[in-house]
């Protein structure tokens, strides 16, 4: 199993002052950051576009975890990578060229990953599992943060996790949505390896403990 890494959620600090949660996350010695594209379409929520990360990317050299719950996120992949991403996942359930959208991040020379809502079985991601660098399963349905973990998702991540290990396959398997000190170390258990936190994380009297207690996972 990969090493735990932590990929602090942006969405959850101050919108005012973005470059210093940034700033926050670096600071701990944290290397990924996660930043969630919403459109108001695919979900009831609307967040930042490619300028807010070509903006944060003039303030911090993180390796930026870039999400697109987006209707349409073949038409987005290219200004995003131009922005500053350094993975972009996609998510399963729209429909468009999922292989031909993944093909197309790579070649802009990013890495690229799919994505999974609570509804979505495991086997809609199975035919990409050799052609991506990550698997994300949502464990809320998104749009917003601060919501609750659900603990059905945990038998999706172990579904996921059995098939990495027995193809030999070297993607990470990220969960997001509602995890914290409490639900992370079930994730784990399951087989997750990198962990999307935001209000647990940005909310924190210590942020860094929480960095700190991550990594013993």
């Amino acid at each position: 199993m990969l090493a735990p890494l932590l990929a602090p959620s942006i969405l959850a600090s101050d919108h005012a002052n973005l470059a210093a949660g940034a700033r926050l996350v670096g600071s701990l010695g944290l290397q990924w950051l996660h930043v969630d594209i919403m459109d108001g379409h695919f979900v009831p929520n609307l967040t930042f576009g490619p300028q807010t990360v070509a903006a944060l990317r003039k303030h911090s050299a993180l390796f930026f975890d870039v999400h697109l719950m987006l209707d349409e996120p073949h038409r987005f992949v290219e200004p995003f990578a131009q922005a500053g991403a350094n993975l972009i996942s996609i998510h399963a359930e729209p429909a468009y060229d999922h292989a031909a959208t993944l093909a197309r991040i790579r070649a802009l020379g990013c890495q690229c990953g799919l994505v999974l809502n609570p509804g979505t079985p495991a086997a809609a991601a199975e035919p990409f599992l050799s052609s991506v660098d990550l698997v994300l399963v949502m464990t809320v349905q998104p749009g917003f943060g601060g919501q609750t973990f659900r603990h059905d998702m945990l038998p999706k991540i172990a579904q996921l996790g059995r098939w990495r290990s027995e193809r030999g396959l070297g993607f990470r398997l990220e969960v997001d949505g509602g995890v914290d000190l409490a639900t992370g170390p079930a994730c784990r258990a399951a087989g997750a390896d990198t962990f999307v936190i935001g209000t647990a994380f940005f909310g924190a009297p210590d942020p860094a403990a929480v960095a700190r207690a991550i990594a013993t996972w």
